[in-house]
């Protein structure tokens, strides 16, 4: 899998060379025993990238959405890496599916922070990476990326969209290394208000740097385009409160 997107095709509206590209290809690697496959976007004609991006799928795996975000990355400069952490040979068709392969991660902490960590190394690996890294995710995702800084991920920045907020039990913040962004809907029905403010009281209790926007009205997928949930408003003012962020942290 490669493509390769001039600006104009990706639609986006960034301030580059009428003549960059946004190179987007699989990227196969292992953890443990096992294979997996992620997703790079990189701009061709940058020297250096501003800094290197994790983004961690929701519960349906790695799809579009995520390689479309990558892209969005790369346009702004970023080595983006869009990770698997279910397998290469695992492709999700149902909800049933899902709930299978994001419980069983879940289920097991230890297995679900080694997938993490390994995607982490294989983004070190990456032809152009940098030493600062950002970790990000939407929903499932966004979990995960809570779950890596929870594990003392040693990056420079971690950022959630509408992500699961349940503290696992044992689990607490003490181990963080870089701020945490989390950004959210008020009337998210998956984790609400109470999750967010006992995710905050925690983050505020280990004393690590943190910061969360909250979107009015905004329920649980508000940047997943087409979704019943989608909110223009949130998902634009939200991807430029992360182009901020991974400006003051990468």
């Amino acid at each position: 899998m490669t493509r390769t997107l001039t600006l104009a095709a990706a639609a986006l509206v960034v301030p580059v060379a009428a003549s960059a590209q946004i190179m987007g290809e699989a990227q196969t690697y292992t953890v443990g025993e096992r294979e997996y496959e992620g997703y790079v976007a990189r701009q061709t004609t940058l020297e250096e990238p501003l800094g290197t991006v994790l983004i961690v799928h929701d519960w349906d795996g790695l799809t579009e959405y995520e390689m479309r975000r990558a892209d969005m990355l790369a346009a702004q400069g970023y080595l983006a890496f869009a990770v698997d952490v279910y397998g290469a040979d695992e492709e999700p068709q149902s909800v049933e599916d899902n709930r299978r392969l994001s419980g069983a991660l879940y289920e097991d902490r230890e297995e679900f922070r080694a997938r993490l960590m390994g995607s982490i190394e294989a983004a070190r690996s990456l032809e152009g990476a940098t030493d600062n890294i950002a970790m990000m995710g939407y929903c499932f995702g966004g979990a995960a990326v809570l779950e890596a800084a929870r594990a003392g991920a040693d990056l420079d920045a971690f950022a959630t969209f509408h992500a699961g907020l349940d503290l696992p039990e044992g689990q607490d913040y003490s181990d963080v290394s870089a701020p945490v962004m989390l950004f959210h809907g008020s009337a998210d029905p998956v984790s609400g208000m109470d999750a967010m403010a006992m995710t905050l009281g925690a983050m505020q209790e280990a004393g690590i740097a943190h910061d969360a926007r909250i979107f009015g009205g905004a329920r649980h997928s508000f940047t997943v385009w087409g979704s019943d949930d989608y909110v223009l408003e949130a998902d634009r003012k939200s991807w430029d409160g992360l182009l901020e962020y991974l400006d003051e942290t990468l």
